[in-house]
């Protein structure tokens, strides 16, 4: 099975959406165990990337950070499709640990040899008191419609998949990166809105251009 994120502003119309999953965060639905994934039609996705994790050694466009959080080999597929004024976004993920929760988030940057490479959470509206060395954690910027967050909780064979509507398109700025991170759910809480601990993996995915 691949591993992917489509953003797709038809897929809800084209293949339905589901319910909520508990791990998922405010904003996205995710399928767990017993859920066969399913990309929406080529002609609705504007932008598609998959990576197979790798060691930093040896990695090209999908990196594992952890080896046992995130094992070389395990596929992430990213597709990203925009709409009048929103934007669909699906990943699915194939070889991950197995029922295991896991936050992810779109980042600025593409990913490198460590985890701070893909930079901060990409953000629609940046928050003007953030920086390089102060990530935000302002619920009023840190938020699911603000940003990207794919939260997920895999099945039993390590796959899963999650998708997220946000209301707005790319402009001169867009994401660069998705980044696994070690916790199970992105917090909300203000002083900690956005935080989901150690990045233990990254696929460079660009959100516009080829």
């Amino acid at each position: 099975m691949r591993v992917g994120i489509v953003l797709v502003a038809a897929l809800c119309t084209a293949v339905g959406c589901g319910g909520g999953n508990d791990g998922a965060a405010p904003g996205t639905t995710a399928s767990g165990a017993g859920s066969t994934p399913q990309s929406a039609p080529p002609s609705e996705v504007t932008n598609r990337h998959v990576g197979v994790l790798a060691e930093v050694s040896s990695a090209d466009v999908a990196f594992t950070y952890d080896p046992v959080a995130a094992p070389p080999g395990a596929e992430l597929e990213l597709q990203v499709a925009e709409g009048e004024g929103s934007t669909t976004v699906r990943l699915l993920v194939d070889g991950l640990q197995p029922d295991r929760g896991y936050a992810v988030h779109a980042h600025t940057e593409p990913c490198g040899q460590t985890g701070a490479d893909a930079g901060p959470h990409y953000q629609h509206d940046q928050d003007p008191a953030a920086g390089p060395d102060k990530p935000s954690t302002d619920p009023t910027y840190a938020n699911p419609r603000n940003e990207i967050w794919l939260d997920l909780t895999t099945d039993a064979q390590g796959a899963g998949s999650t998708e997220t509507t946000v209301p707005f398109g790319f402009g001169d700025r867009a994401p660069a990166s998705i980044v696994v991170h070690e916790k199970e759910a992105t917090a909300t809480e203000p002083g900690q809105a956005g935080s989901a601990g150690g990045r233990v993996a990254c696929l460079t995915a660009p959100f516009t251009g080829t």
